[in-house]
């Protein structure tokens, strides 16, 4: 092996089962901590939208899920959390969990 190939990460050409039950985890407890918390009052239009955003991309990938289209699904749960992130980060919810948000 090349001294430059023991610096590369590892490639990953399959998502599991296990890939998926942990960003759907992660994801859907994001979700409800995010529609039960405290939101920005003045912005709860747009902080209803990002909510209805991650629900249907959380929705889309358990549905690519079932089809056994994996990829998809793993997109779709990520695109959700993205939202759920974005609308953390920009303050429309007010969460501090390092776990669940790329935001605090």
């Amino acid at each position: 092996m090349a001294a430059n190939d023991e610096n590369k990460p590892k490639k990953i050409e399959l998502v599991s089962d296990e890939r998926l039950d942990k960003y759907f985890d992660i994801t859907g407890r994001a979700l409800e901590k995010v529609k039960a918390g405290e939101k920005d009052s003045e912005k709860a239009k747009e902080a209803a939208d990002f909510i209805d955003m991650a629900e249907r991309y959380f929705s889309d990938a358990k549905h690519f899920r079932g089809q056994g289209d994996y990829v998809l699904a793993l997109a779709a749960v990520n695109y959700a959390h993205a939202w759920l992130d974005a609308g953390a980060r920009i303050g429309l919810f007010k969460v501090k969990d390092t776990e669940l948000f790329a935001a605090d």
